[in-house]
């Protein structure tokens, strides 16, 4: 499912796991957490998933959440 070049930003006191969808390998819709609209599938976005919480890796890799790019931009 992932793909690209993943980076770590640093949002809101928190440290969050950036990683881009490339347009061909976004085969799923998704519901964006920051607009609330849908992702349709072969639209590029990005996955984010805390970096730094308490419940360790896996718990922050399950939370991941899709997010259109302006909507995470702007978060």
């Amino acid at each position: 499912m992932l793909n690209g070049w993943r980076r770590t930003e640093h949002r809101r006191g928190r440290e969050w796991s950036v990683q881009p969808i490339s347009a061909a390998s976004a085969q799923k819709e998704y519901l964006c957490p920051g607009c609330g609209l849908t992702i349709d599938p072969g639209t590029a976005h990005v996955v984010v998933w805390r970096a730094d919480g308490v419940l360790g890796d896996a718990a922050d890799l399950a939370a991941r959440r899709h997010w259109h790019h302006h909507c995470w931009s702007i978060a």
